[in-house]
């Protein structure tokens, strides 16, 4: 799956057949990443049976039974804290995280665009082999910068592993009451934490929310988003069967077959359409709900005629 996945993201994120300009990382090329590393350290550290079962660790079994994962994961945050904010980068200094460019920060930070997350990229991709166009080129006038780097794939597995823990929640309590006040808590910690790294400011604090650095607060905060988000679902689909899921519930048949066909008809239309000489948020709001809605229905017509593609 890591392989196929990864071929795949290498396929979908190169339109230019030149090997010297060969994008190395993409999206999902870090999920292939994230996958591989979740599926190495479940394999290697998990239990073989659920040793708390009738102890006093019961409640929380799901955490206490994977101790060696928590740890591993905690490792992980803190690999990335230390490369974040302790790598020297060259002309840049230490825990600089903003955009950098020719506009950016005045000028001062130049070629320093992500600070650490940017220059081990720079330095083991090269600058050829990275997304050339990132969202920060147009408005801070930065070069080349991927937003799904080596750095930020560190914190992509353990947004994974977080994951991981609320399919645990639902192997390991089997009633909705216990299922329901896990996820819960986790996603009030979860986010409460990403919150306060933030400084519950839209750009601030200790750590900014960025998905472009995938921040420590960003994945919190999205890991806590999932859990509320999940516990709602299963609330009104599982326990009160108000709603079956539909019609979101046919993409996720075939996910990758409609991220790849999406990723490949964007910008043509019918799935994308612009008017240049009205472009605003609501012609782009249309083009966007017009193109999901087609993606949908041919997901649904795939449902129905028993077509699924699988990795």
């Amino acid at each position: 799956r890591f392989l196929i996945l990864f071929c795949l993201g290498i396929i979908i994120s190169n339109d230019d057949p030149n090997l010297s300009k060969l994008r190395i990382p993409g999206v999902l090329q870090r999920l292939a990443a994230s996958y591989l590393a979740i599926s190495v350290m479940h394999l290697s550290l998990a239990p073989k049976r659920d040793r708390n079962a009738d102890k006093v660790f019961a409640p929380v079994r799901e955490i206490v039974n994977h101790w060696a994962e928590w740890l591993v994961a905690l490792l992980l945050v803190a690999l990335w804290t230390c490369l974040t904010f302790s790598l020297r980068v060259p002309h840049c200094g230490r825990g600089y995280l903003g955009p950098g460019g020719s506009y950016g920060d005045e000028g001062n930070y130049s070629n320093c665009t992500g600070g650490a997350a940017g220059y081990i990229d720079r330095l083991i991709f090269q600058p050829d082999h990275i997304y050339p166009h990132p969202t920060c080129m147009k408005l801070y006038g930065t070069g080349h910068y991927d937003p799904e780097g080596i750095l930020g794939t560190v914190t992509s597995i353990v947004l994974a592993f977080l994951g991981m823990h609320a399919g645990r929640v639902f192997l390991t309590h089997r009633e909705d009451r216990p299922r329901l006040k896990r996820l819960l808590l986790a996603g009030l910690l979860t986010g409460a934490l990403g919150t306060a790294l933030a400084g519950a400011k839209q750009n601030g604090g200790l750590i900014p929310i960025n998905k472009n650095l995938w921040s420590l607060s960003y994945i919190l905060v999205m890991a806590g988003t999932g859990y509320l988000l999940l516990s709602l679902c299963y609330f009104v689909i599982d326990v009160k069967k108000l709603w079956m899921g539909g019609p979101f519930v046919y993409p996720g048949m075939n996910s990758i077959l409609v991220y790849v066909g999406h990723e490949l008809c964007d910008g043509h239309f019918p799935f994308a359409y612009s008017w240049p000489d009205e472009a605003n948020h609501a012609n782009a709001l249309a083009s966007s709900l017009i193109g999901t809605t087609l993606w949908v229905s041919i997901a649904y017509y795939l449902y129905i005629i028993d077509f699924f593609v699988k990795v």
